[in-house]
């Protein structure tokens, strides 16, 4: 068995088997082309069975010099990975990452922009340019749904179900879900799709799609990147900000205003309510008042 075709292998499993998005399976996969142009830099000539935690601990040592802590665990991770299915398909018997200790890393909380910053940040969108009415709408969506990037940028206009007030999302895995959404964002949708986007021509491939560019295809990830960045310098936001701070943004102010973890899991589409429950950092003092509002010790003089 050589790289290429084990990697190939690798992809239609993550394809098939587990359902991944293809952007997913590139994250999972760039890894180990990583770990392939390092064996032929240095000559090494193993295969993906052969190959031991000697060469991979090299590897290790290797990145270590050029990424941070969180990217050399990431890499690792996505090594065991690959590893794991070949022992799945019982090309190993063993797992040569596993006793490669990943850096010691602290979990990252993710940034958050204030209400404030974000009717700043909208604010400063020019809507005297062409495509400022369709950045106002991507935007409210966002932040008033908690969308990916990729969600935001694949939403169709047969996913807009207004008049029950919500839309039908296709995350992770191309797995659907359905998301409320506000009048107020709805408003802002409606302009852009009978105002702005029935003067743009589709290419048929994309005739379905929401949000276009000038022309007429799907906006990339990049894009939205860009658009986001550009109007964060705009309005004078010193934070380091991308299209999933106003998705973090989403869901620490629902905490914040009460929502419970549950709901933010299933508007959010994530699998486990583990991951949701990192945004129960943001404000520590609401878990105070939980306690002096609702334990019995606390309503004691």
């Amino acid at each position: 068995m050589n790289w290429k075709n084990s990697i190939t292998d690798y992809k239609h499993y993550l394809r098939i088997e587990r359902g991944l998005s293809d952007n997913t399976i590139s994250n999972y996969t760039r890894d180990i082309t990583k770990l392939v142009r390092f064996l032929d830099t240095h000559n090494i000539t193993k295969n993906p069975i052969s190959i031991t935690k000697e060469e991979l601990q090299k590897f290790v040592y290797e990145i270590a010099k050029e990424v941070q802590p969180r990217s050399q665990a990431r890499i690792i991770s996505g090594l065991k990975g690959f590893f794991n299915y070949l022992i799945f398909e019982d090309y190993r018997n063993d797992n040569p990452t596993d006793l490669i200790e990943p850096p010691k890393i602290g979990r990252k909380l993710p940034d958050t922009l204030s209400e404030e910053e974000i009717d700043l940040l909208i604010a400063s969108i020019d809507l005297g340019h062409p495509q400022g009415e369709r950045n106002r709408a991507m935007l409210e969506c966002l932040y008033a749904c908690g969308l990916r990037v990729s969600e935001l940028i694949s939403l169709q206009l047969s996913d807009l179900y207004f008049e029950e007030g919500f839309i039908s999302v296709t995350g992770k895995g191309d797995k659907q879900r359905f998301v409320p959404i506000s009048n107020h964002t709805q408003k802002y949708i409606n302009l852009y799709r009978n105002e702005i986007r029935i003067h743009t021509a589709p290419k048929p491939e994309y005739s379905d799609t929401l949000f276009l560019n000038r022309r007429g295809r799907q906006l990339t990830r990049a894009m939205v990147f860009t658009i986001i960045k550009d109007l964060a310098i705009k309005a004078g936001i010193q934070k380091i900000i991308s299209p999933h701070t106003f998705r973090h943004s989403f869901a620490t102010h629902l905490l914040q205003n009460g929502a419970d973890l549950r709901s933010i899991q299933q508007m959010l589409g994530h699998e486990s309510i583990t991951t949701t429950e990192i945004y129960m950092h943001i404000d520590r003092s609401q878990l105070s008042d939980v306690l002096h509002k609702f334990h019995p010790r606390s309503k004691e003089n």
